[in-house]
């Protein structure tokens, strides 16, 4: 295999072979490849694109390019639930001990947040003794035992994609539909689950901005891992106002923690609740209807309160945090945001306020930089909202006194005003597989 023929071929607007794909990433792991041949192949598929074969055979390459996950040990079916970020979007957090309530494994290799992004890992790393650093043997042994375990991602898994993605990065080329979905699905594939659920977030908060987008990066994934062999859907959920009402590690998890005690935000609510049913069905646990009173008991009942705690225990967490949320530290400085006019609150650039939890030190921008777990954002008004002058439109909560002013400022930037409200906007927007998309009324 000659890599310049593979990238004038690609440049011209041909499809690569599965064998040439195969040598490819062998050859990108190895080293064999040189990164400025690597970077041109990626910019030809920017502008060139691939075939849905292609994508899935592209990603198939990648998934085995490490060790795959192994999972058949376990009983029952395995699930994994995967979203393409967003801000306050702590759905793991309640979906995860949904499912494994209703009799679901789920074992799931999370990540850290990274720009205004929040990461799984981080915020369960907020609770006092919470492990996510877990060997192979005791990532099965948790899951095993509680039938949950969330943990940070490990071991060899896809190193095609870490090196890829690196170059994606500096190459202008992150934003490529077959590159997107290859990337997501070569983990997800490697993970080893049976059952697949993705949550393909659009907005002012999201990566893709509209639906159709989303929907057409859901349907390729999907796709993907039928071919793999894998029970794959998507729900395509709204990030154009952050999810629920905190932003941050710490608070995420208490807003999380009542809400398995049925106290939780409707919008959180509803969309954790519609990903844990989407999970059921998939798992063949009966029809909608009837998973949807399975997730909806498994909330009411407190089996999902217990399960999340179960797991908190196993992977070395304090579960007195989790019976009493008010025990969390609290940052040492709480301000409010208050109106600058009396209207609509018209929309909210998300992305622009998961910034601002940035600069009060919830987030990183860097991979090595550390974060602070009290800090973040509680909001009190929403898109839709009308306020009066000097009503209070969220709570800056922080460690560092001197970044409030900045975050004070950036906060209000990113929200827009108005005589007449918004149209109103549903949490999801529809459902996607291999086969339909089903939108929701």
């Amino acid at each position: 295999m000659h890599m310049y023929d593979l990238i004038e071929k690609k440049k011209r607007g041909g499809a690569l072979s599965r064998a040439e794909l195969d040598g490819l990433v062998a050859g990108a792991v190895s080293g064999d490849i040189p990164d400025y041949q690597l970077s041109a192949f990626l910019m030809a598929v920017y502008f060139q694109g691939m075939t849905a074969e292609e994508t899935a055979d592209f990603t198939l390459a990648m998934a085995h390019s490490g060790e795959m996950a192994d999972l058949h040990d376990l009983p029952g079916v395995k699930v994994d639930k995967h979203s393409t970020g967003g801000v306050g979007d702590k759905t793991t957090l309640t979906v995860a001990p949904i499912a494994a309530a209703c009799g679901l494994v789920v074992a799931k290799m999370s990540g850290r947040g990274l720009g205004h992004t929040g990461g799984t890992v981080d915020k369960l790393e907020s609770i006092p003794g919470f492990r996510t650093a877990l060997s192979r043997e005791e990532f099965h042994a948790i899951a095993q035992k509680t039938g949950i375990c969330v943990a940070g991602q490990s071991g060899n898994l896809a190193p095609a994609d870490k090196k890829l993605y690196a170059l994606r990065d500096v190459t202008a080329t992150v934003d490529s539909m077959p590159l997107i979905a290859s990337s997501i699905m070569s983990k997800k594939l490697a993970a080893g689950a049976d059952v697949i659920l993705l949550d393909v977030k659009y907005g002012s908060g999201a990566f893709l901005s509209e639906p159709r987008d989303a929907v057409a990066l859901a349907q390729l994934m999907a796709g993907i891992g039928a071919a793999a062999g894998r029970r794959t859907a998507a729900l395509i959920t709204d990030m154009d106002v952050p999810l629920g009402v905190t932003i941050g590690n710490s608070l995420e998890v208490c807003e999380a923690i009542e809400t398995l005690r049925g106290h939780g935000p409707l919008d959180y609510t509803r969309v954790a609740l519609e990903l844990s049913t989407a999970l059921l069905v998939l798992a063949g646990r009966g029809t909608p209807g009837e998973c949807r009173a399975q997730a909806e008991n498994a909330l009411q009942s407190g089996a999902a309160l217990a399960k999340f705690r179960e797991m908190v225990v196993a992977q070395g967490g304090d579960p007195a945090y989790i019976d009493d949320s008010s025990r969390f530290p609290r940052a040492a400085c709480i301000e409010p945001v208050a109106a600058p006019v009396g209207s609509y609150l018209r929309h909210m650039d998300t992305a622009a306020i998961g910034r601002t939890s940035v600069i009060l030190g919830a987030g990183r921008e860097r991979a090595d930089e550390p974060i602070d777990h009290a800090a973040g954002i509680v909001l009190t008004r929403k898109t839709g909202d009308l306020v009066r002058q000097g009503d209070v439109l969220a709570y800056l909560h922080t460690n560092t006194p001197a970044a409030l002013s900045e975050a004070r400022t950036a906060y209000l930037q990113a929200l827009s005003f108005g005589p007449e409200p918004p149209a109103p906007r549903a949490e999801i927007y529809a459902y996607v597989d291999e086969r339909q998309v089903r939108l929701y009324e």
